[in-house]
């Protein structure tokens, strides 16, 4: 009789184990891929978000509700800062356009850097991004809430209607492109939160991280000082990110930060991978997970131009 062949529950698990290895391993991104993904993503995004019936009633119900909790906690301090910073019209008017243009334009150049200088950590920090606005579009669904500024009991000022600055997509001429209904959970802060800590834990310069800290504690005063959310609502995008990062955290086994700031180009892997010889021999792929972070780029690494 020929030799027997024995498979063990260890060889049939091996193509298993690289498999599910190479599917977590950082990768070097492509920039149509990117864009194509992002464009994609958001008008998905604001389709849904859209798509959410606006349950008026229930959503008033709703703020009422958030309204007396803050109040029963003693942090009810929304009508005293939209009030305030109404009675400053430079000031009113610089935070209507601080709401409305730099949630897009810091988050898309945040993405940028990412891609130019930290392509190892690129996929996942981006991921943390996608999964928690996912989380978000559930909370709209589920929990429709009007923002203070459409409050029929209280006296809160939308500044956009009597400033007549473009300062948000839900107030004015553009109301009928955005539900209204949705500012639980508040994707300025979740957003803006995630600009704020990739950069403080990625950037060198003082400067840089100081402003990433500063980014989002701003946020938060301009939400509530527009009357477009309350501080609660802030509370509900810091727990859609820590959903995202607990999410990226479980699949890479760390957090993004400490992934390799760079990865080995297409070229470099396939010209590695045919030079390889034998089952023994190991492919020069991305750093395995779990390997130290390297400060400096790994040798025949790949800069994205």
């Amino acid at each position: 009789m020929g030799d027997r062949i024995l498979t063990t529950s260890e060889g049939r698990s091996a193509p298993r184990r690289a498999t599910w290895h190479r599917l977590r391993a950082p990768r070097h991104p492509r920039i149509w891929f990117e864009i194509l993904l992002i464009a994609v993503s958001y008008g998905l995004y604001s389709l849904i978000r859209n798509a959410v019936p606006e349950q008026k009633a229930q959503a008033l119900r709703n703020a009422d509700w958030i309204w007396r909790a803050e109040h029963s906690l003693g942090l009810a301090f929304e009508k005293t800062v939209n009030h305030a910073a109404h009675s400053v019209e430079w000031l009113i008017v610089s935070m209507n356009y601080y709401y409305a243009t730099l949630h897009f334009l810091v988050t898309i150049g945040v993405l940028v850097w990412l891609y130019r200088w930290h392509p190892g950590r690129y996929a996942a920090i981006r991921m943390i991004l996608f999964s928690t606005t996912a989380v978000a579009l559930l909370g709209y669904y589920l929990y429709p809430l009007a923002p203070p500024r459409l409050m029929e009991s209280e006296n809160f000022i939308d500044t956009v209607l009597v400033h007549q600055t473009w300062g948000s997509m839900a107030s004015g001429d553009l109301k009928n492109m955005s539900n209204q209904y949705a500012a639980m959970p508040s994707m300025h802060i979740g957003w803006s939160l995630w600009c704020g800590l990739a950069i403080y834990a990625l950037a060198r310069a003082p400067w840089a991280r100081i402003l990433g800290l500063l980014y989002p504690a701003a946020t938060l005063v301009v939400i509530v000082a527009t009357a477009n959310h309350f501080w609660l609502d802030a509370v509900g995008g810091i727990l859609c990110l820590a959903f995202g990062t607990g999410l990226v955290c479980a699949w890479y086994g760390r957090l993004p930060h400490h992934l390799p700031r760079y990865v080995l180009g297409r070229g470099a892997r396939d010209g590695a991978a045919a030079g390889a010889s034998g089952p023994a021999a190991e492919p020069a792929a991305v750093p395995a997970l779990g390997a130290a972070d390297p400060a400096a780029p790994v040798a025949g690494a790949a800069r994205v131009p």
